[in-house]
């Protein structure tokens, strides 16, 4: 190449020289202070001062994602562009090939970018150097043209073919301004810019290679020019130099002279500037409302600046950096990103390992909002930062590595190494070497791995330049990408892609245009086409020799792949039709793909199959034993994809009952002849499962399932209920012998497993209810049940007992309809009170007491019976029958005798002794059996026995003491309780005990007695014990009135803290002059304790009226009273800040709770029958009548007036909060409800086990209806109701709707104390 010929290469254009000076300022209160929680200062900070601040007195500062990207038109704005080179580098990404099923949550992305090297223009550099001396490239700069810049002070511009059009510069001016530092070309690619190294500028016109300018006093003298930069404004530029400075560089024309104006925007005598970079709309956004402020971002070593150069220079936004390594290289980056359905600049920059994002958008105010996005965070030291499109990064970092990050994921897509590029580092320039070295350490650091201007991108297109080449790195489209991974042979991972393009899940995607469908549409022909190839490749590399289980292997590594994706895609009929026709060709393919058939269908995932591949299946499994695989597939198809005639051949031949089952209900409405098929007379071990079976069967075509999954047809459940009674009551079989007996199929059944049936039939007849029909099926059952088994020697005494049991149970239902002759019903109750039988007691004992429940054995001999139970040991029968007969005392001893229940014997005994509803006789009579058992009972529970005398035989203690004959820890109590507060006299023990019985004002009177006389000794003189002796009362009456106070009203704390803390004042008043300061310093002490107790529940203006009203502090200097004042302020302000936080955290926990349990209550309430469970009449007897019942939570219903009569006036006045239980319920369990000494036992259903945790939901309604808003200054009262509300787990009532509102989520009140009788 003739290089004299270049156009351009000898132009010279002189310029004015211009002066740099520049005084700005800038308003801080058009910052928007909110967004980022800036206070307001007297003096706004400038720019030089927001730089020079210390980098070490720097916070991190934590991002946040406050918008969330759109994904739909993410890569809207990135097209795919034409590359300017003429090669492909190759693909090197590695991916696993073998797989045996398709994992839709492995992420595969292939080869995301087209790395390759311009050739023509490596070519053109390395000849220029060689050539003509042009030297060594220094910087690039890509537009719709590329300029690169060599150390000898040229610049090579190439058109897209790689051709080279000017050589700006000659080697004379090289050797006066040294290298090409900087390039930058203009929007409309018709100005170029060059900065060089020894600090000058020139501006050349790309279309004849004309120079324009020369600036050589832009900046100060001796720097170099690290970056230049235009702005979308053609006539405005910025530039950086290697003293930290940032100019604007205002081109001008006047009068045919071009001229230059530069103003400094930041000097780097305060802080050093080391980045530069303006935003540059694309064409698209040229009209953007935030291009009108000309932004530009600056890059220092401790921190980013966001500034307006238009229409007067702002400051938008500072960012400081997280600690990181000083000699890491910061890097901005813009791009313009749709983000919430509108397009706005963000701004990428990070110095190290952390990526951070600034969004900025324009109100209608006109105000620009800088907007914290989520950090990217990496494992490396990133040298190089560049968008590639809106939602994809590349980087380099210090290892030259370049790595591709999808932004909305944090996904490294591809790894690339760049070692071979060479890339060229602008440290000389960073150092200034060419003026001398006169920069700073910081910034010499920072420059060892600067390559700033070896790097520039455009519409999606990036160039870096090498020492002798430059390489352009593109995004691959969606073709491309998957066409990558065919070439190696990865067909797996080039379905799995094309799926995730499919899917709409891939990242980095370009070339994929038009609406879902559309795009759906194409992606589907070419996975067709993959799945093609890759059934064409797996014949093809088949092994053609070796062993079978390679063979198998190979296509077990194929095959599900092609099934999973056909069917993904909907495309069975390219499944059995094209790939399976091809897959037949080798035996060992067709049986690998029918085997895997098997997974898709038991998942129904495929649950139709062609005639053709039903028959293969058919013969293939048949052919390898594979008969349990067949049956699972079978029962999975669709039955019209069947040939039933052969496939219930199969079934019949191989025993197949589940697939046979399934074809004759499915196929033709046929629930019969399965039952008839697998009937025996006798069962042999292999046939148990078929029993087992047919039991399963019975019982799903009773409740209306289909067997083996599924349900019957609604029109014909009621057909195949009644088809199977009418079979199982058949007198005789079809296949009549002369050895049958009658009623062969339920005979059969009970013969196989007695328990098992009679389980089926109860099952069945739960749901029999005001169905005539069904209910005579039931009589008849029942009846030849026991026909075929009482009195019959072929059944066992325990199948006999199994059948009592269930027809027991069947009796004891309320809704019964069963009729027993009396004869056999005398043999069901002897069965379950046999003494004999040990088997099944409990169950037995539940079985009588469900009978005793309903009322149906009223006409049996009640005599008979309890004699029976007690032979028997069914204690809780005893004390069903003792609690109807009102012989309480004798249900003691069925609690004594009952080791599953002595333990409870407690809460009965108390229960009763304390209820209302008991005659003074009957509790004389139980108190007598107690003293008559007490030494049983201490040695059983000596605390609660105790506990029982204390508050039922407080008379009858020196009785009970002296005939106790052992000596245990009871004794030892109850000799303190009768002997402490009468003969000694003592004031701790006498507090305690008073305490403990509820008189709080008696054992504060007698504390404070106590501290009284401490008092006088100490204001007598006497301090040697003393003065402890008052700490010690002192500390225990403080201690009974925190404890006491949390249960107490305002007024009644009010009467326990004022006097003593009056009783603390006035022992001032008597302090002896004799070391008077030191006893009076102590007693204000003292006071001052008293005084912080007492403000957790007294208000602070009570107690300041009430020390003011006192002599003592009427009188002397302000400094004794102000201390006191502001002792209790500073515990006030303290408590106050802690009682807030409580009150937010209880708040939040307390509305979650009650959200729950309104939510719970707001279901509607079902009861399981229509009458009362006590009457057994219609819960409305009487058109006419208005009656009240009662709906438990269980669904049990009753009337008021059945309840109170059945409990003989056991309760208080529904009104007063009337704590009923279920009757039902509770009798269940042989008891009856009340209130429990322990409130930790599990809620049961007598006397002794009723527990407080059972409320109907009259009682719940007016617990809730008594919360009210209260202040949150009363903390105790918050902890106390929330604590109750908790562990009482109570249920809210309907009424709750309406009586608790909540005005908003930051005004929600508190609770007030739960009434006391709720406890």
């Amino acid at each position: 190449m003739d290089w004299a010929a270049v156009p351009g290469r000898s132009f010279r254009c002189d310029t004015e020289n211009t002066l740099c000076s520049l005084i700005f300022c800038f308003h801080s209160s058009q910052i928007d202070d909110k967004e980022f929680d800036i206070p307001q200062v007297d003096t706004p900070p400038t720019l030089e001062s927001i730089l020079n601040e210390l980098e070490d007195e720097e916070e991190p500062f934590v991002l946040e994602d406050t918008c969330v990207l759109s994904t739909d038109n993410m890569d809207a704005h990135s097209c795919e562009t034409s590359s300017l080179a003429s090669s492909d580098s190759g693909d090197p990404a590695h991916l696993k090939r073998k797989r045996k099923t398709v994992d839709l949550n492995t992420t595969v992305h292939g080869s995301v970018l087209r790395h390759n090297l311009l050739k023509g223009i490596s070519a053109q550099i390395v000849s220029a150097a060689d050539k003509v001396d042009a030297g060594l490239p220094t910087a690039i700069t890509v537009s719709s043209v590329i300029a690169v810049g060599t150390s000898h002070g040229l610049a090579l511009v190439f058109d897209t073919n790689q051709a080279l059009r000017l050589c700006l510069g000659t080697k004379t001016t090289g050797a006066e301004f040294g290298a090409v530092s900087a390039l930058s070309i203009n929007h409309d690619c018709s100005r170029l810019l060059c900065g060089f190294a020894n600090g000058q500028i020139t501006m050349w016109d790309l279309a004849n290679g004309k120079l324009l300018r020369t600036i050589t006093d832009a900046h100060p003298p001796g720097t170099a020019i690290l970056h230049v930069k235009f702005t979308d404004d053609p006539t405005l530029a910025v530039c950086n130099d290697s003293g930290g400075s940032v100019f604007e560089l205002a081109f001008r024309r006047m009068m045919g002279m071009r001229s230059c104006d530069s103003r400094c925007l930041f000097s780097g005598s305060k802080g050093e500037v080391c980045c530069i970079e303006p935003l540059r709309a694309p064409p698209d956004f040229r009209d953007h409302p935030i291009t009108h402020h000309s932004l530009l971002a600056m890059a220092s070593l401790t921190k980013i600046l966001v500034i307006g150069l238009k229409p007067s220079l702002k400051v938008w936004m500072t960012f400081p950096y997280n600690k990181s390594d000083p000699s890491s290289v910061p890097q901005l980056a813009w791009h313009f990103v749709p983000v919430q359905k509108t397009v706005n600049p963000v701004l990428a920059f990070c110095k190290g390992d952390i990526v951070h994002f600034l969004l900025v958008k324009k109100e209608e105010s006109g105000a620009i909002h800088v907007i914290k996005q989520r950090q990217l965070h990496l494992s490396c030291d990133i040298i190089s930062l560049s968008w590639i499109n809106s939602s994809t990064l590349v980087l380099v970092d210090s290892r030259e590595k370049l790595l591709v990050v999808d932004r909305p994921s944090q996904e490294v897509l591809e790894t690339l190494d760049l070692e071979q590029v060479q890339l060229v580092y602008n440290s000389r320039h960073f150092k200034s070497l060419a003026t001398g070295g006169n920069v700073s350490q910081a910034l010499a650091l920072v420059g060892e791995k600067a390559c700033y201007q070896s790097v520039s991108s455009y519409a999606g297109q990036i160039v870096y330049l090498g020492t002798k080449s430059a390489h352009i790195m593109t995004l691959r489209n969606w073709r491309e990408r998957i066409d990558c991974l065919l070439k190696q042979d990865h067909f797996v991972e080039a379905l799995s892609l094309s799926w995730s393009f499919h899917e709409g899940t891939a990242k980095a995607v370009v070339g994929l245009f038009g609406d879902t469908v559309k795009r759906k549409g194409v992606i589907s022909d070419k996975m067709v086409e993959i799945l093609c190839k890759f059934a064409e490749y797996a014949l093809k590399k088949c092994p053609e020799q070796g062993k079978i289980q390679v063979m198998e292997q190979h296509f077990q590594d194929v095959v599900p792949v092609l099934v999973d994706y056909c069917l993904l895609l909907q495309r069975a009929d390219l499944l059995f039709n094209q790939l399976y026709d091809r897959l037949v060709e080798n035996m060992v393919a067709k049986g690998v793909f029918l085997e895997a058939l098997e997974s898709y269908i038991v998942v129904d995932r495929l649950g139709h199959l062609t005639t053709p591949i039903m028959r293969d299946l058919l013969a293939h499994y048949h052919d390898n034993g594979m008969m349990d695989s067949l049956e699972r597939c079978i029962v999975h198809l669709d039955v019209t994809s069947l040939d039933i005639q052969q496939v219930v051949q199969v079934c019949w031949e191989n025993q197949l009952y589940d697939a046979m089952i399934y074809i004759f209900n499915s196929g033709i409405n046929d629930y019969l002849t399965p039952m008839e098929s697998v009937f025996f007379s006798s069962w042999t071990d292999e046939e148990v499962v078929i029993g087992n079976k047919l039991l399963v069967y019975i019982s799903c075509c009773l409740a209306g399932r289909a067997y083996p999954l599924g349900d019957i047809p609604e029109d014909l459940v009621v057909q195949v209920k009644n088809q199977v009674f009418e079979f199982l009551i058949r007198l005789h079989s079809a296949d009549l012998s002369e050895e049958e007996e009658v009623f062969p199929f339920i005979r059969t059944l009970l013969h196989f497993d007695t328990r098992e049936f009679l389980n089926v039939l109860a099952m069945t007849f739960e749901d029999f209810k005001n169905d005539k029909q069904a209910l005579e099926y039931q009589q008849r059952i029942v009846d030849i049940l026991l026909q075929v088994m009482v009195d019959n020697p072929d059944f066992i005494p325990s199948q006999v007992g199994g059948l009592f049991t269930f027809l027991a149970r069947q009796l004891a239902k309320p809704d019964n309809t069963l009729f027993v002759n009396r004869n056999l019903f005398d043999q069901v109750l002897e069965f379950l009170c046999c003494p004999d039988d040990d088997s099944r007691h409990t169950e037995r004992q539940q079985v009588l007491l469900e009978l005793l429940q309903v009322g149906t054995v009223v006409q049996f001999n009640e005599g008979r019976l309890l004699a029976l139970a007690e032979k028997a040991k069914f204690y809780q029968i005893c004390e069903f029958l003792y609690e109807k007969q009102h012989l309480y005392d004798r249900i003691i001893d069925c609690y004594l005798r009952d080791p599953l229940r002595k333990v409870e014997i407690f809460s009965f005994i108390h229960n009763l002794l304390s209820m209302p509803g008991y005659s003074p006789e009957e509790k004389q009579t139980v108190k007598d059996k107690v003293l008559q058992h007490i030494q049983e009972l201490v040695t059983l529970d000596p605390c609660k026995s105790a506990d029982i005398v204390l508050l039922h035989f407080t008379q009858e203690v020196q009785q009970i003491i002296s005939g106790l004959q052992v000596k245990l820890k009871v004794v030892k109590y109850l000799k303190l309780l009768a002997q402490t507060t009468e003969k000694y006299h003592h004031s701790e023990a006498t507090a305690y005990l008073l305490e403990k019985k509820g008189d709080i004002d008696g054992a504060f009177s007698v504390l404070l007695e106590a501290l009284r006389e401490t008092l006088r000794l100490l204001t007598a003189g006497r301090q040697s014990k003393a003065e402890v002796a008052v700490k010690d009362s002192l500390s225990d009456i403080i201690n009974l009135c925190n404890r006491s106070s949390h249960n107490l009203f305002q007024q009644q704390r009010e009467a326990l803290w004022f006097p003593l803390l009056e009783t603390m004042m006035d022992s001032q008043k008597r302090v002896n002059k004799h070391d008077a300061k030191h006893t009076s310093e102590v007693l204000k002490e003292l006071t001052m304790k008293v005084l912080n107790c007492m403000s957790s529940f007294i208000s602070l203006p009570a107690i300041i009226q009430r020390i003011l009203q006192d002599p003592v502090y009427g009188t002397g200097k302000l400094a004794e009273l102000q201390g006191l004042i502001l002792g209790m302020m500073d515990s006030f302000n303290y408590e106050q800040i802690l009682l807030e936080t409580t009150t937010n955290l209880l708040n939040h926990d307390l509305h979650w709770s009650l959200a729950h349990l309104r939510a719970a209550v707001t279901r509607g309430l079902h009861p399981r029958q229509d009458y009362c469970n006590i009457c057994l009449q219609q819960y409305k007897r009487r058109q006419d009548s208005v009656e009240e019942i009662i709906v438990f939570i269980c669904g049990h219903l009753y009337h008021v007036q059945c309840l109170q009569q059945k409990d003989s006036g056991c309760g208080i006045s529904l009104a007063a909060h009337q704590q009923w239980n279920c009757f039902k319920c509770s009798s269940s369990h042989g008891g009856r409800g009340g209130p429990s000494i322990e409130p930790n036992r599990e809620c049961s259903t007598s006397l002794a086990q009723v527990s407080i945790f059972v409320y109907d939901l009259f009682f719940y309604a007016s617990f809730i209806d008594s919360f009210q808003y209260v202040k949150p200054t009363d903390r105790h009262t918050i902890l106390q109701s929330i604590l109750l509300t908790t562990t009482k787990q109570v249920f809210l009532p309907f009424s709750f709707i309406h009586s608790c509102s909540y005005a908003n989520s930051g005004s929600r009140g508190m609770l007030e104390p739960i009434p006391a009788h709720i406890g």
